[in-house]
């Protein structure tokens, strides 16, 4: 039976406040970085927050058209004109504390299963409602957040000097990022009945395995860029457009239209260079390998160069500390990875018929974005 507790309410209002800090943040250190000169920071950080915040208004949009078709059209165009000025999350936001506090604080449970039960039925309301929410952050995590987070380790890699207001942005984009993952886990076990009960472990274990990879290879590729800009472009387009064409090869059917099917492989292309899921219903034993000793070869590809090339750079006190880092987080990452998916991983616990990953979206399924938009999303 589907259950959307008090902490789930709270965890939705702590997640309001987190994102409006996190606007708030991210203009801040926008506007230092200007008063000091430095414009192509500043306007860089703008720019990740703007092309994150168009994807995710497109694709919001796309789901409240999706959602209410066939009703009232003035609706929509008001939905629309919030979306325009970068708003539609908050709209999003109302209607999860709408029906989240209507489910936490004023519901019983009748005991039917039914989704036809109105008890029931607000729940999966309130449950949808955060689940779309947090697909949202999802792609703002990786759209914004992570690249944020590798140009100011960049900078204080490059500068070799700090200040608040960058330890600030830092501090926020491992918040989004870790928030995001823990967020999308407990939506993915609401959303999906198939799906086994995340317990505790399992979640701080995934969030561990996602973080220290991430982190080890968000080091990697500040490392290459301070060695040749030129080449860390070339290397993340190269990781792009093999993260697209594997997105093609699988023929994904997230979205209703073929534009906004497009923009979501595009989207999938982008995650890719950060982190690795799954987008088709199989096994990902043999892909989730290749992806990680991928990384692996290449992060070392990355050091040895160093060593060899640039060994008077690793003398110093601060680049000292970014490889043992990378390093660290590089195979404390990999053993989380490998304890969760072998301990922790649903299909160690759940029942035959469930243990595939659940992902993105299958050809003839579609009924299933009916039951959850999740269902078609990714693992």
């Amino acid at each position: 039976m589907m259950k959307f507790t008090k902490q789930n309410f709270f965890a939705l209002v702590g997640g309001i406040i987190i994102y409006v800090v996190d606007i708030g943040v991210d203009f801040w250190v926008a506007s230092k970085y200007f008063c000091q000169g430095q414009y192509s920071w500043s306007i860089l950080i703008l720019c990740f927050r703007g092309i994150s915040s168009l994807v995710t208004q497109i694709f919001s949009y796309e789901w409240f058209k999706n959602d209410w078709e066939g009703t009232d059209t003035g609706k929509l165009k008001w939905i629309f004109l919030v979306h325009l000025f970068h708003c539609g999350i908050f709209i999003r936001y109302w209607f999860a504390l709408k029906y989240g506090c209507q489910a936490a604080f004023k519901l019983k449970s009748s005991g039917d299963a039914s989704e036809t039960d109105p008890s029931n039925f607000i729940k999966k309301q309130a449950i949808d409602a955060v689940t779309d929410i947090n697909m949202l952050r999802v792609f703002k995590a990786f759209l914004e957040t992570t690249p944020q987070l590798f140009v100011q380790i960049y900078i204080l890699m490059q500068h070799g000097k700090t200040n608040c207001y960058q330890y600030a942005a830092i501090f926020m984009s491992f918040c989004g990022i870790s928030l995001s993952m823990v967020d999308y886990q407990m939506s993915l076990q609401k959303s999906l009945p198939d799906k086994g009960e995340f317990c505790v472990p399992s979640k701080f274990m995934y969030l561990f395995y996602k973080l220290l990879t991430i982190t080890s290879w968000v080091l990697s590729i500040s490392l290459i860029t301070l060695l040749s800009v030129r080449i860390s472009v070339i290397l993340l387009i190269f990781l792009w457009i093999c993260g697209f064409t594997w997105t093609l090869k699988q023929c994904t059917t997230f979205c209703k239209s073929k534009k906004m099917e497009y923009l979501y492989r595009t989207v999938v292309g982008i995650i890719l260079i950060f982190t690795f899921f799954n987008i088709k219903e199989r096994r990902t034993k043999v892909c989730i390998s290749i992806y990680y000793a991928t990384h692996t070869v290449v992060t070392l590809g990355i050091l040895f160069v160093y060593m060899f090339w640039k060994p008077s750079i690793i003398k110093e006190m601060h680049f000292t500390i970014v490889i043992i880092l990378t390093i660290l987080h590089l195979v404390l990452g990999i053993i989380f990875l490998v304890v969760y998916y072998k301990h922790f991983h649903p299909t160690t616990y759940c029942r035959p018929q469930a243990c595939l990953d659940e992902v993105d979206g299958m050809t003839g399924q579609k009924d299933r974005v009916k039951t959850s938009r999740f269902q078609n999303f990714l693992m």
